[in-house]
């Protein structure tokens, strides 16, 4: 359609626009959100094609009818009194792959990506000299990281696991929305609680995590946005935000096989600090950092050197 005219409506895509450009507030965790991307999403989404806001632009846009144009303009309220896009849309895309997104879990960032593509590199590596893989991710929230190691890599067998039940539905969803329930498999637990026999102790290839790890401190500083929409279990980290990053690193090795790998997402500022405890961890051998654009940690891999007991 035409993105002059709005339907048989006086006003105009620019008009509408415009109104967007009025209420919309960049965020730095959503850096992909610009106002165009915003209108065209719930355009989209009003005349029942719903899409994230990555693919919106690069779609034509459907004809509006009355009906649509209402549900638009509903839409448009809704996201201007602070609903996260994606929560509008039920749509986010995470490395290239289009998922289902709602409330139930944190919505994928770009700066899990880094985790993504890094973990990957080493999936795929890994796959190319030993054939199948076992791979566990843990605080899987809607199943972006599990997933896309599954679309990826045909050779891993995922298997992923959160402590929220709403979270694993989801994820549950997508891994249906997403063709791949033959390689996916979703638990519901607490980190590794849920993988504890004998097809995963010692066995896993590579186990990555996206924990929480926002210091309750911080909680009130959070954007409204991430804080009254999102789940808190999510993003609260503790009191120093990383209880949860500590933990894995104690209980990964029990289930990583010699040369497997664990995967990390940290905070901002906690990068260097967890690097080094890894690096001084005899149950790991090699630590490896991955920074964002401006030269923070943001994920960290670290091999394992054999099975730890406990």
């Amino acid at each position: 359609m035409d993105r002059s005219a709005v339907s048989t409506h006086q006003e105009t895509y620019q008009d509408l626009l415009q109104q967007v450009r009025c209420f919309w507030t960049a965020l730095p965790d959503k850096p992909e959100e610009t106002p165009e991307g915003v209108l065209c999403a719930l355009w989209a989404t009003a005349c029942g094609e719903p899409v994230s806001v990555d693919r919106a632009l690069c779609a034509p846009l459907p004809t509006l009818d009355q009906q649509s144009y209402e549900r638009l303009r509903e839409l448009l309220e809704r996201r201007k009194a602070g609903v996260p896009l994606a929560h509008l849309t039920e749509r986010q895309t995470f490395l290239g792959l289009e998922m289902l997104a709602g409330p139930e879990a944190l919505i994928p960032r770009k700066e899990t990506e880094i985790l993504g593509r890094a973990a990957l590199e080493k999936i795929t590596s890994m796959a190319r000299e030993r054939g199948e893989l076992i791979v566990i991710d843990v605080c899987t929230g809607s199943g972006n990281l599990a997933l896309a190691y599954a679309h990826y890599e045909p050779q891993a067998r995922v298997y992923a696991s959160d402590l929220l039940g709403e979270a694993v539905t989801l994820a549950q969803r997508n891994v249906e929305f997403l063709g791949l329930g033959g390689r996916v498999a979703m638990r519901l637990g607490d980190l590794v609680a849920p993988f504890e026999d004998a097809q995963f102790v010692g066995r896993c290839d590579f186990l990555s995590c996206n924990p929480p790890y926002i210091s309750s401190a911080k909680l009130k500083e959070m954007h409204p946005e991430i804080a009254r929409h999102e789940p808190e279990a999510a993003f609260n980290g503790g009191v120093y935000g990383v209880s949860v990053l500590m933990k894995i690193v104690r209980q990964a090795p029990r289930f990583l096989r010699p040369g497997g790998w664990l995967g990390l997402e940290v905070g901002h500022g906690q990068g260097e600090g967890i690097a080094r405890q890894l690096a001084k961890n005899p149950a790991y051998a090699a630590v490896e950092t991955y920074a964002d654009a401006a030269g923070e940690v943001r994920a960290i891999l670290a091999q394992s050197t054999s099975v730890a007991q406990g």
